[in-house]
């Protein structure tokens, strides 16, 4: 197991008191963001403050004076991202490890985020009776049918999944204190399309409208702290996904020794330098995996001060505390403006329906519970609608 930066000496901080800290809204808050990382283990009887029900209450501009952000942090308020190519173990690493550090995991994005409605109705099942052009298009399927003519689109749409997901992440880690632990996010989502387009499974025109608009959503987020990267070699990765037997993975022509070899070669040439401008990062060789203990030493080790003289968590640099209630603001009421923000302002044939097969889809997914009428109003799902307003 190896690192990618040296360890630093182990070095303890006071827990971060923000709320003795700071006197007044405007006073200099860059340095709330605590110099080190806590495992469960060593936090003591620590209790974090009671989040704010952001899922319930919405947050307005009076809470900024009566509910400030800051003072639900401590020295885990950060974002921790587990990367890896396919098969090397990031889901029971990301797990154990948000649970040794009292973070909240969120699990790797997927399509059924994106398919399914809240009635469980999805709309891959309509796929049999569209035309190829019209079909929702995931990952399964584009392992099964990488020719498919939506493949490149399901990539973008993976994208602005990631998107939406991380955005919830920062609306946690504000309202709560809480850290998160993901399982992959936006940022090595363009690893995966830098080796469909190398392979042939993505146009130059698609390629362009994905890059445009991961442009545009970077400027929106911000990065994680640290990132840590279980690195696998090609070989093994291979033997993994024979292991795991996932059909549409071990009958699949796109999983081969050079497009795994596309991810590792990006992944490591440009994720991971990319990602060291700003973040801790952290590499371990997980060949044979490893102890998730070994690594939250090795976390607890690292200094994560920030420094006005480093880009090293640059986008953690907020200077007063109305700043965090503004972006506390932004990522909890305001997350359907930042993704259309996020939209090129432009489409390509690939994206678009026919007249026709608009109106089909349309029909067909009128069909499906929850497709004609807004959430909680459904009839025919079981909903009650009498002396409904909204």
């Amino acid at each position: 197991m190896s690192a990618l930066r040296l360890i630093r000496p182990l070095g303890r901080s006071l827990r971060c008191q923000p709320s003795e800290q700071l006197l007044g809204r405007n006073v200099n808050v860059s340095r709330v963001l605590c110099a080190f990382i806590t495992s469960k283990a060593n936090m003591g009887a620590y209790q974090r403050p009671a989040p704010f029900p952001y899922k319930e209450k919405k947050y307005n501009y009076w809470h900024q004076y009566f509910d400030r952000t800051v003072d639900r942090f401590d020295e885990n308020t950060k974002v921790l991202v587990v990367d890896g190519p396919i098969g090397a173990g990031k889901t029971t690493f990301a797990k154990q490890l948000a649970a040794d550090l009292d973070m909240l995991y969120v699990p790797e994005a997927d399509f059924d985020m994106f398919y399914l409605n809240a009635y469980g109705a999805d709309l891959r099942s309509l796929n049999s009776k569209l035309s190829p052009n019209a079909q929702f298009v995931d990952v399964k399927e584009f392992y099964r049918n990488p020719k498919h003519v939506n493949s490149g689109v399901m990539q973008v749409q993976m994208q602005e999944i990631r998107f939406d997901q991380y955005i919830d992440a920062l609306a946690h880690l504000l309202n709560t204190g809480q850290g998160v632990v993901l399982d992959r996010s936006i940022y090595s989502d363009f690893v995966f399309m830098e080796a469909m387009y190398e392979s042939g499974y993505m146009t130059k025109q698609i390629k362009a409208y994905y890059e445009e608009q991961y442009k545009s959503m970077k400027i929106m987020l911000k990065q994680p702290h640290l990132v840590i990267y279980l690195d696998v070699p090609v070989s093994i990765v291979q033997k993994r996904i024979k292991e795991r037997n996932r059909d549409w993975e071990v009958n699949s022509s796109v999983l081969t020794e050079k497009y795994l070899g596309a991810i590792d070669r990006v992944y490591k040439e440009k994720f991971l330098k990319e990602m060291s401008l700003k973040s801790e990062v952290l590499v371990y060789d997980w060949s044979n995996f490893g102890d998730v203990e070994v690594v939250v030493e090795d976390i607890e080790r690292l200094d994560m001060s920030e420094s006005p003289y480093e880009k090293r968590f640059e986008d953690w640099k907020v200077q007063k505390d109305r700043e965090f209630a503004y972006m506390r603001w932004e990522y909890t009421n305001n997350k359907e403006a930042l993704k259309d923000q996020a939209e090129p302002g432009y489409l390509f044939p690939e994206m678009m329906f026919t007249s026709d097969e608009a109106s089909q889809v349309l029909a067909l997914m009128k069909g499906l519970p929850g497709g004609k009428y807004t959430e909680g109003y459904d009839p025919r799902a079981g909903d009650s609608v009498l002396f409904k307003l909204k």
